[in-house]
């Protein structure tokens, strides 16, 4: 299957992960930022992870940098309509995008001018290239719960305008989604759709508390509730979708290689797999090259594919019309 060719969906996608090299250096030069280097093949040499990365702590290291240049609205917006631009040219028809709002306050902004300046990144990419997208608001793990309810609160007023959901991401620890059931909860009462980093780093038990405690529509990652019984059972009977990043997978060492992946053995079984790039960037992926590693690995058919595509278009936070576009597609 020529894959560039076919209309794809992306569901989990970060945006600090997702800079071009080039636009590092070029807004550090224009709006002074002190940055490590300003040769462009050093910051790409510095923000890309290899596949030899020994584990998720390490590979979110390559985020420091490109969060030093997202500290004003034009930057912002200039770096979202540059990743939808970028997905636009491979075909990618719908993406939702996710970042923490709280990361981007270094500089004054404040959180209500972070979301807006993103979303006006996404509305001028959809008027030049034939892509839709959405944003999704991430709480940091390793933050309080009062900055996620922070984060809820001043989001609230772009529901339905942009924003469609929350999320919790970082460093993955046991339990950690009891710290987060009030602002989870609120968030849900507010009209939030609820998608959850979890199981990415061997507690698949966390995956289980993301749906049961917090009420995950969909995971990213998920890997691990192929080492916890319970968990697994409730992803498969409730029709919680995975969100899939091979290659994100394989640097932070949740598999040890491509091959390694539960995601066929998922998909075969009848757990709803959806695959994604994770970080365009960080990883050096697009959604092109992961889908090509899932065919070459595992052999799967285009009625597979259209089959994941359709989960895509399911699972996703967007209204009916859009999705109703989206299944004529293919």
């Amino acid at each position: 299957m020529n894959f560039i060719d076919l209309p794809k969906i992306e569901l989990h996608c970060h945006l600090d992960g997702s800079l071009r090299p080039e636009t590092i250096v070029d807004i550090a030069k224009k709006e002074s930022i002190i940055i490590p280097s300003y040769n462009i093949d050093d910051i790409r040499e510095k923000t890309v992870i290899p596949l030899e990365c020994k584990s998720l702590n390490e590979y979110l290291k390559a985020f420091s940098i490109p969060n030093l240049v997202m500290q004003s609205r034009e930057s912002l917006r200039r770096i979202t309509y540059e990743l939808f631009e970028d997905a636009a040219k491979e075909n990618v028809k719908y993406m939702e995008v996710r970042f923490a709002p709280v990361l981007h306050t270094a500089k004054g902004l404040e959180i209500g001018e972070i979301i807006e300046s993103v979303i006006d990144g996404i509305r001028e990419a959809e008027e030049k290239y034939d892509i839709k997208g959405n944003l999704i608001l991430s709480c940091m793990r390793n933050m309080s719960s009062n900055k996620a309810l922070e984060v809820i609160e001043k989001g609230k007023e772009f529901l339905g305008k942009g924003v469609v959901a929350i999320d919790l991401c970082a460093a993955e620890e046991e339990g950690f989604c009891k710290k987060f059931v009030e602002p989870i909860a609120l968030a849900r009462e507010y009209g939030y759709r609820v998608t959850i980093h979890a199981g990415e780093t061997g507690i698949g038990k966390n995956v289980l508390e993301a749906v049961e405690l917090l009420g995950a529509e969909r995971i990213g990652h998920g890997i691990f509730i192929k080492d916890c019984v319970e968990a697994y059972e409730v992803v498969k009977e409730r029709n919680i979708i995975l969100e899939m990043c091979p290659t994100s997978n394989l640097q932070t060492k949740a598999v040890n290689s491509y091959n390694e992946h539960p995601i066929y053995n998922f998909y075969k079984d009848g757990i709803k797999v959806t695959v994604n790039t994770d970080n365009r960037s960080v990883s050096d992926t697009s959604m092109s090259r992961e889908l090509k590693i899932v065919s070459e690995e595992f052999n799967i058919t285009y009625e597979d594919y259209k089959n994941i595509y359709y989960t895509s278009i399911e699972a996703s936070f967007t209204d009916l019309a859009t999705k109703e576009a989206l299944k004529k597609l293919i």
